[in-house]
């Protein structure tokens, strides 16, 4: 319990801007829905409950005194299986094509909201498990782990969004997985699309989060000079 209270006080913000964030994403959801009596992006719910589970895991470990080596590979394992989950939702702007005109804008603020939570999500827990990545690899090691998360990141994302496989399914139909990774491995130009949409959105990953890093750590600092 006492543990449980450290953890509140020290991430008192972080908790606090996340909690904000995930209202203001179900508020204007629910407004939506009340207006329109339809259940349209409903979905991004789910989608964001998926964003929470890797952020759930990373906040543990990182806030776990001893890890075993076995206990880390587990973890991180699972971890890296739901990660993709949060930027997932950026590509959620595809739903717009069947908004209606007149509430498109909403659907767009909605989408946003939810995209903007979800990488929120993905990004704190990045940092959280580099933490626990430094406690038993070189720190050296981290800025190249880094690298790899992000590009793992949006191969997963090409997985979800145009094969429709979802995290759990690598326990369901790991064959058929395994074989997509290795057509697109090994025939990287009959699969450009597929290679093209890794690289370019790793890289829209990395930028934001070159970018959150630097705002969200910049208020923190200025908090703390408060």
């Amino acid at each position: 319990m006492n543990q449980f209270k450290t953890l509140v006080i020290n991430r008192f913000n972080t908790f606090t801007f996340l909690t904000a964030c995930v209202l203001l994403s179900v508020f204007l959801l629910t407004f939506r829905i009340k207006l329109t009596h339809s259940f349209f992006l409903i979905f991004m719910v789910w989608n964001l409950f998926l964003a929470m589970i890797p952020y759930t895991i990373s906040l543990y470990l990182e806030n776990k005194k001893k890890t075993t080596k076995l206990g880390l590979v587990v973890y991180s394992g699972i971890w890296l299986l739901f990660l993709p989950n949060a930027p997932y939702m950026v590509t959620d702007f595809v739903h717009l094509k069947l908004s209606t005109n007149n509430l498109a804008w909403l659907d767009f603020t909605i989408i946003g909201s939810f995209a903007f939570t979800g990488l929120a999500f993905y990004f704190l827990s990045i940092n959280d498990m580099l933490k626990t990545f430094s406690r038993h690899l070189k720190s050296t090691f981290n800025r190249y782990v880094l690298y790899l998360l992000f590009l793992l990141s949006g191969f997963g994302v090409y997985f979800g969004r145009f094969l429709r496989y979802n995290s759990w399914e690598i326990l369901q139909n790991p064959i058929a997985i395994l074989n997509d990774i290795v057509s697109i491995a090994i025939h990287p130009f009959q699969n450009l699309g597929a290679w093209l949409f890794t690289l370019c959105f790793s890289l829209l990953l990395f930028i934001g989060y070159t970018v959150f890093n630097s705002l969200y750590f910049k208020g923190v600092q200025i908090e703390a000079k408060n």
